[in-house]
């Protein structure tokens, strides 16, 4: 499956297994309609950049990729639909808003804020405006997710879910851990309540042996699309991975570093162990 500036879907050219990955940050297509004020180089900071090739081995090994093509600061697909901030609007939306830290913080559906003190619109968008980011956008990846998690569950009776993203080294004032050094790795289950903890140890355990330094659930717990699809009692398990931008690429330029393969061999070395516990699971 293919949307022109929205997604693309990679099914399995190896085994298929009841994996799926997600990459719902890591777009760089930015629709005509959006006019920022912000500077291009600064909205760019919101990318999970190349998170999507980073486990672009998927696929040949067995999982479904989904990668998103706009950009997070145009709509978030990883908030909830509601989770917008009322100041950014010119007129009251037609049911109730449900904003939430990350929309005080400049981050929620619609974001605010590139970078701490810089707005990214200069005018306060129409209910109309927003609407068509939700139906043009933001609804055709949730059916894509929600969509592959049925059939794999379908197939498979269970599906594990890895939402993948990439972090700041260190927090900025538009996050809840302003000015620390952040981990290698994030992974986030909700304090428990997206999947199995035996799948957090799994990949908790592969990435430390690799010589890693992995958190769990701090600063970064998961938020939409790993909450709204999972449900561990009925076989359906989500972890979301943030990976320190520091580990991969230059932070300033957005490019590639000189880790990023050895990085990328290391998720290779990560992915099959997930779909080898998933197929044994």
């Amino acid at each position: 499956m293919h949307i022109p500036g929205v997604l693309t879907r990679h099914d399995p050219t190896g085994t298929p297994a009841p994996v799926l990955l997600d990459s719902p940050h890591s777009g760089n297509v930015y629709p005509d309609d959006f006019r920022p004020i912000a500077p291009m180089e600064l909205l760019r900071t919101g990318e999970d950049a190349f998170v999507h090739e980073l486990f672009g081995a998927g696929p040949a090994k067995g999982a479904i990729l989904i990668e998103a093509h706009f950009p997070r600061v145009y709509i978030d697909p990883n908030r909830a639909p509601t989770d917008i901030d009322p100041d950014l609007l010119s007129e009251t939306w037609p049911e109730p808003l449900k904003p939430t830290e990350k929309s005080r913080l400049g981050l929620g559906l619609i974001r605010r804020l590139a970078v701490p003190g810089v707005p990214v619109h200069g005018k306060r968008l129409t209910v109309a405006e927003v609407k068509a980011r939700l139906d043009r956008y933001y609804s055709p990846y949730h059916r894509a997710v929600g969509g592959a998690y049925e059939e794999l569950h379908g197939r498979f009776g269970t599906v594990w879910h890895i939402n993948c993203h990439s972090m700041k080294s260190i927090g900025t004032s538009m996050n809840t851990d302003v000015g620390k050094r952040r981990p290698d790795f994030v992974l986030g289950d909700r304090d428990g309540k997206t999947c199995d903890p035996a799948f957090v140890r799994l990949v908790h355990e592969v990435l430390a042996d690799l010589g890693y330094a992995v958190a769990i659930n701090d600063p970064y717990k998961g938020l939409e699309l790993i909450m709204r699809y999972s449900d561990p009692a009925a076989g359906r398990h989500a972890l979301q991975i943030e990976i320190n931008r520091a580990r991969y690429m230059d932070e300033k330029r957005i490019a590639r570093g000189a880790e990023f393969d050895r990085l990328k061999a290391d998720l290779d070395r990560l992915l099959d162990a997930v779909v080898d516990f998933a197929r044994r699971r």
